[in-house]
C-alpha cells in the first residue's frame, strides 16, 4: 500500500480501538482501519474512515452496545532535569 504522506509503499492497514467524548458521551469504536507507514512514521484514517466514525457517532443510539469498561487514569511522572 502507498502511504498518502510520503509516496513509499510502506504502508499497511492496521485496525486501532478509538474513544470519542468523555463521561456518559463516551463512545468507543472498536476495529478502526487506520493506514501506517513504517517510512515516515505516520499514521492516518482515510476520508471513508472519517466519515463512517461520524456516522457512527450520529447512530450510536442504534449502533452502539452498551458494555461496562474498567477506566484507569493515567498520572505521569515528570522527568528531572
Amino acid at each position: 500500500m502507498v502511504c498518502d504522506i510520503c509516496g513509499k509503499s510502506n504502508a499497511r492497514l492496521r485496525h486501532i480501538t478509538r474513544s470519542y467524548g468523555k463521561g456518559d458521551e463516551l463512545l468507543v469504536i472498536e476495529n478502526v482501519p487506520v493506514v501506517s507507514c513504517s517510512a515516515c512514521g505516520e499514521s492516518y484514517l482515510t476520508a471513508d474512515t472519517v466519515r463512517t466514525i461520524e456516522e457512527l457517532k450520529r447512530q450510536r443510539a442504534t449502533r452502539a452496545v452498551k458494555k461496562s469498561v474498567a477506566v484507569a487514569d493515567f498520572v505521569g511522572e515528570t522527568a528531572s532535569a
